[in-house]
């Protein structure tokens, strides 16, 4: 099951690649789905939070924790 995090400053496709990437390198078995209107991302894979938590930082996005 997909754990959904908040990840604010995504405005476009290039900020949701950017987050993507960065999730995918840090964890290669994770899927990603992104969802710019909400600015919420989904992780699939069983992925620590803070593992996504540091990727989406290092991509210069501000992690918002666990969606509700």
């Amino acid at each position: 099951m997909a754990d959904a995090y908040k990840v604010d400053g995504m405005t476009c496709g290039g900020c949701a690649r950017s987050v993507s990437n960065a999730i995918i390198k840090a964890a290669p078995d994770a899927a990603v789905t992104v969802d710019l209107a909400t600015g919420t991302v989904l992780v699939d894979g069983g992925i620590a939070a803070e593992v996504v938590r540091q990727a989406v930082e290092a991509a210069g996005f501000d992690f918002g924790g666990v969606a509700a």
